[in-house]
């Protein structure tokens, strides 16, 4: 199976891990996808018209012009087929199944800890989550956001300023750097970590893919901290990603959001107290819980 097939079909609407894992199951092998008629796509569990219809008309050549651009302007293409393919997000049942990647994911950023939280943070929590980060990445322990401004920002930036590992899940495509505020802050990060994205290097962002990248910000990351939220939103849902993927969730008391999960058995996080060496230590020796088991926090996705 070529990478080229891989970006022809993992890039199209409607066609996310969940369907390419049941038309695999169906046909075997991506030519096997490519060649099928109508009717046998339609046979397919929850494929209608419209993604039989784009299924049809994926176009493989265009996919091999893309992968060669990418490829002058630095940007790795990560399939299932590829060993280095995080094995965190390969675990999920909607895997990604093609990554987008500038700069680099590596074996250290299997320790890592996603920050997240409002897009408009208070000046202390943002503080916090600067400090947070800071303390973290110093001590070899990844930052996983979702270059939000606010929070996600700050998050970055504290990584960074301590010359730390900090890796941006993006709700758009590579070429569609979201929100163009953050444009130099994603340039660093590519240097200094990498961004990720599963969607099309020209995808504009869309509310349902800035929600969708939170399970890719949770599943990699072996804790996920709410830094300030209100009750609803896609630092809740991360949480909730999190939670489903037996990921430890944490919260900086302080917010409605943090404190109904701290309510609900997340563990609090006091940044002014902290003992930061035995926090690192402590999620360096985190192990994910079985498939399955939900570790903590019984919330509904608001």
């Amino acid at each position: 199976m070529s990478k080229a097939e891989w970006v022809a079909l993992g890039t199209l609407p409607g066609v996310g891990g969940s369907t390419l894992r049941r038309l695999l199951a169906r046909f075997g092998s991506l030519d096997a996808i490519l060649a099928a008629g109508e009717a046998e796509l339609l046979a397919v569990a929850r494929i209608g018209p419209r993604t039989a219809a784009a299924l049809r008309q994926a176009d493989v050549p265009a996919a091999e012009r893309l992968l060669y651009q990418l490829s002058n302007e630095g940007i790795s293409t990560l399939t299932w087929d590829d060993a280095d393919y995080p094995t965190p997000l390969r675990e999920l049942r909607d895997a990604p199944p093609v990554l987008f990647v500038r700069g680099g994911w590596t074996p250290a950023d299997a320790c890592a800890i996603a920050i997240v939280g409002t897009r408009t943070p208070t000046p202390a929590a943002a503080q916090a989550a600067a400090r947070l980060a800071a303390e973290m990445a110093g001590r070899g322990v990844s930052v996983v956001s979702g270059l939000a401004i606010g929070v996600d920002t700050a998050a970055h930036r504290g990584a960074l300023a301590a010359g730390g590992r900090t890796l941006a899940i993006l709700g758009s495509g590579l070429h569609k750097i979201h929100p163009r505020s953050n444009a130099d802050l994603a340039e660093t990060i590519a240097g200094q970590g990498a961004l990720l994205s599963e969607w099309h290097p020209d995808c504009k962002p869309a509310p349902a893919q800035l929600v969708a990248r939170n399970r890719l910000i949770s599943a990699l990351s072996l804790w996920t901290v709410i830094v300030e939220s209100g009750v609803a939103g896609g630092s809740m849902r991360a949480a909730e990603f999190a939670r489903r993927q037996g990921r430890v969730v944490a919260a900086v008391p302080g917010s409605a959001g943090a404190e109904a999960l701290l309510a609900a058995g997340a563990l609090p996080i006091d940044v002014q107290n902290q003992d930061w060496d035995a926090l690192a230590e402590r999620i360096r020796q985190t192990k994910p819980a079985p498939a399955g088991a939900p570790r903590q926090l019984d919330l509904p996705i608001p």
